[in-house]
C-alpha cells in the first residue's frame, strides 16, 4: 500500500499539474472561438481521440502483465523486452488500421457530423497525428519498472505545450485551425518525451518486435489483447463517442457545452484512470494481498468521490464562469451529473483493475460493455428528453451499472476460489492470488 500511494502521488501530481493548465488552454479556446467554434474544435478533438482509442491496444497492460517474474515479485528483463516488442508491433498495426479508418470516417463525416467541409482535411490530419502519437507502450515500460516520477515528468510536456500553443494561437491564428495545430504538436511532443524516458530505463530491441513470441508463451495472450482493447474502446465510447453523438443529435454548440461540462465534471474519471494505472502493477506483483489492496482503495475512493461532488456543487458555477464565460453557464447541472458519474467511476476503478489483474479482462469487458452500449442506444432519446442533461444522465446510469457489475463479478470470483481444492490451487495460473 505504501508504494501504491507513492505511485499515486506522482500520477496525481501530474494530473493536478495537467488539470490546472487544462483550465488555462480550455479557457483561451472557449473564449476565443465562442460556443459554435468551440463546438467544432471539440468535435474534431473527440473524433481524433475516438479513432486512436478504437484502433490502439492497451499495450501498457501487456508489458506490466508479461514483464514480471512468474514465481517472485520483480521484473524479468528478457520477458519485459519480449512484451515490449509485442506491444510495438501492435502499435504499428494500430497506426495502419487507424489511418484507413480515418479516411473512411472523414469522408463520411458530412453525413453525420456538424463540422464545416473546409475543416475536414484538418480533421484527418489530427486523426493521423493522434495515431502516430500513441504512447501506451513507453508508459507501460516506465510503470513496469515503477518509474512513475519519470513518466509524470514526460507527460507534463503535454499541458505545457498545449498552453503555449493556445497562447500562440490566440495571437497568431485565433481560429479552430490554430488550436487544433497546438493540440497536434502537444501529442507528438509528449510521445517523444515518453519514448526517450522509457528507452533510458529499458532499451528497446528491434529484433523483439513481432507478434509471435508472446502468443507462443501465453495461450491466453490474444484473448487478453482483444479483451483489454475492447475495454479501452468502451472507455473511449463512454467519453469521446458520447461527445460526437451529442454533436450529431444536438449540433456543435451543444457538443461544445457538453465538452466543457465533461472536462470539469468528469475530472474524477481521469482520477479513476489514475487510480487504475497506479494500482494494476501492484495487483499483478502483490499476489497475496490483491483483494485487500483493491478493497482499501475502493473505500478511499468513495470518500474522495463524495468530497469532489460536494465541491462541484458549491463552486461549479464559478468554475464555469472562470473557464468558459457566461455562454456556458447553462451547463452547470450537466457538470454536476457528470461529477457524480465520475465519483461512481472512481469507486469502480480498483474493482476493474482487480478483475484484469486476476486474468478476467474479458469479464471486465462484458461488465463494461452492456451499460455502455445501452447508454449509446438511449442517447438520442435522452437528448430529446432533456438535452445535454439527458446525455449526462445516460453516462451516470452506465457508470453505476458497470460498477455494480464489477462488484458482483468479484464476489462470484471470490466465492468460486473459496471452494477450490488444494490440487486446483497448485494448478492455478501464477498471476492469480492464492486463496486465504
Amino acid at each position: 500500500m505504501k508504494r501504491v500511494f507513492a505511485n499515486m502521488g506522482w500520477l496525481l501530481g501530474g494530473r493536478g499539474f495537467n488539470a490546472v493548465l487544462s483550465l488555462v488552454y480550455l479557457a483561451i479556446a472557449a473564449r476565443t472561438l465562442g460556443t459554435e467554434g468551440f463546438g467544432h474544435f471539440a468535435l474534431i478533438i473527440a473524433l481524433g481521440q475516438a479513432i486512436m482509442g478504437f484502433a490502439s491496444f492497451q499495450t501498457w497492460q501487456f508489458i506490466v502483465r508479461w514483464g514480471v517474474n512468474d514465481t517472485a515479485p520483480g521484473v524479468n528483463l528478457a520477458r519485459a523486452q519480449e512484451a515490449t516488442g509485442f506491444a510495438v508491433a501492435l502499435d504499428l498495426l494500430s497506426v495502419v488500421g487507424g489511418t484507413l479508418a480515418s479516411v473512411i470516417v472523414v469522408l463520411t463525416a458530412p453525413l453525420w457530423l456538424d463540422v464545416p467541409p473546409d475543416l475536414l482535411w484538418l480533421t484527418f490530419f489530427y486523426c493521423v497525428i493522434s495515431l502516430i502519437s500513441i504512447r501506451a507502450t513507453p508508459t507501460g515500460m516506465l510503470r513496469l519498472h515503477f518509474q512513475y516520477a519519470k513518466a509524470t515528468a514526460a507527460e507534463a510536456v503535454q499541458p505545457l505545450t498545449r498552453t503555449v500553443g493556445a497562447v500562440l494561437a490566440l495571437f497568431l491564428m485565433p481560429d479552430v485551425t490554430g488550436f487544433i495545430l497546438a493540440y497536434a504538436v502537444s501529442e507528438v511532443a509528449t510521445a517523444l518525451a515518453l519514448w526517450v524516458a522509457a528507452a533510458r530505463v529499458q532499451p528497446v530491441s528491434l529484433a523483439s518486435v513481432n507478434l509471435r513470441t508472446i502468443p507462443a508463451q501465453h495461450k491466453d495472450a490474444w484473448r487478453f489483447v482483444w479483451s483489454t482493447n475492447m475495454s479501452g474502446s468502451l472507455t473511449v465510447a463512454g467519453k469521446q463517442v458520447m461527445i460526437l453523438l451529442v454533436g450529431t443529435f444536438g449540433g456543435a454548440q451543444l457538443a461544445g457545452g457538453f465538452r466543457i461540462a465533461s472536462q470539469l465534471g468528469q475530472a474524477l474519471i481521469a482520477l479513476a484512470q489514475t487510480v487504475s494505472k497506479a494500482i494494476l502493477p501492484e495487483l499483478v506483483h502483490a499476489r497475496d494481498n490483491a483483494l485487500e489492496i483493491a478493497r482499501r482503495m475502493a473505500n478511499i475512493a468513495a470518500i474522495a468521490g463524495v468530497a469532489a461532488v460536494v465541491t462541484a456543487i458549491l463552486f461549479g458555477r464559478e468554475g464555469l464562469d472562470l473557464v468558459a464565460g457566461d455562454d456556458f453557464r447553462r451547463f452547470y447541472w450537466v457538470m454536476i451529473i457528470l461529477s457524480i458519474a465520475g465519483a461512481v467511476e472512481l469507486v469502480g476503478a480498483s474493482l476493474e483493475s482487480l478483475l484484469v489483474s486476476a486474468g478476467k479482462a474479458h469479464v471486465a469487458f462484458i461488465v463494461r460493455a452492456v451499460p455502455t452500449v445501452l447508454a449509446l442506444v438511449l442517447l438520442e432519446t435522452a437528448i430529446n428528453w432533456n438535452g445535454a442533461k439527458g446525455a449526462a444522465f445516460a453516462i451516470l446510469g452506465s457508470s453505476a451499472l458497470a460498477v455494480v457489475g464489477f462488484f458482483v463479478a468479484i464476489m462470484n470470483l471470490r466465492q468460486f476460489r473459496l471452494v477450490v481444492t488444494p490440487e486446483d490451487q497448485e494448478a492455478a495460473p501464477p498471476h492469480l492470488p492464492p486463496e486465504r
